[in-house]
């Protein structure tokens, strides 16, 4: 069996429960059901089953707590085992699927990212910013080698990422003090910028420009150019991509042929995302 290190997640849940949201000063905040969301949680980027003990040093959370959790869940049908291993079942996309079918964002993206993506030859995607992170919730159809692991669902930093910045750039000043309060700003690469000063000022840029062009800042030889995409009242809601390798796609291509495309589409779903 191929070894696999288990890494501590950051569990906005469990973030959640130590902030703004301590239980401590709200009688209304159920610490139960934020440690079952953890737990859920804890098999995002790992293998398919894990033992009670791998998921309780992911969540960070004590054997006996994690194994009232995983009786719980195991009974409402979510996760399943053999008396060992864990594992979700599919009825957490029922979760998922509660999302995309009550809100329009998903459904009004799909056909104009499709036709950018067909329009330019490369992989289209929108993204929301969901606490300290961006999580796609449309992407084309069309992949290439750029678009591994960037499926509908997936999480990444904001500060790195193009739709990050473009959304971090349109956060109040006070939701943005509040952002890098919270978060560790590493290194993925080289070239990822982790000085808040300059970090500030990039976003100062994204939002005088209204587009945010990355360079290899979340992976090697990965390029992307982002745009905001606005509803009906002019809310920024979301940001849009086109992402590729670097190594074949110059800059100046993304910015001149790649970023009016990217531009024209988020203009006409804006007439059909009722704010």
């Amino acid at each position: 069996m191929v070894s696999r290190k288990i890494v501590k997640i950051a569990s906005p849940e469990l973030q959640a429960a130590d902030g703004p949201l301590d239980p401590a000063a709200d009688n209304n905040y159920i610490a139960a059901l934020v440690r079952g969301l953890a737990v859920m949680r804890a098999f995002a980027g790992q293998r398919n089953q894990l033992t009670m003990a791998e998921i309780a040093k992911l969540v960070g959370l004590p054997r006996a707590t994690v194994r009232r959790c995983l009786i719980t869940l195991t009974a409402l049908g979510y996760i399943d085992t053999n008396g060992k291993y864990y594992r979700l079942t599919p009825q957490v996309l029922t979760l998922s699927q509660s999302y995309f079918s009550s809100n329009p964002l998903p459904r009004v993206a799909q056909p104009f990212i499709e036709q950018v993506s067909e329009a330019v030859g490369e992989s289209c995607s929108v993204s929301v910013l969901t606490g300290d992170e961006v999580i796609y919730v449309a992407r084309s159809t069309r992949k290439r080698a750029a678009s591994v692991h960037r499926d509908v669902g997936q999480n990444l930093p904001a500060y790195c990422t193009s739709m990050g910045r473009v959304l971090l750039a349109h956060l109040e000043p006070d939701q943005l003090d509040a952002y890098f309060n919270r978060v560790t700003l590493k290194k993925f690469t080289h070239e990822t910028i982790t000085d808040e000063a300059s970090l500030r000022a990039l976003l100062d840029q994204v939002r005088r420009r209204e587009f945010c062009l990355i360079d290899g800042e979340l992976e090697h030889n990965l390029r992307a150019v982002a745009v905001p995409v606005r509803d009906q009242s002019g809310r920024v809601i979301a940001a849009a991509h086109i992402s590729s390798e670097a190594d074949r796609t110059p800059k100046e291509k993304m910015r001149n042929d790649f970023l009016p495309v990217l531009r024209s589409a988020v203009s006409q779903m804006r007439s059909m995302l009722i704010g």
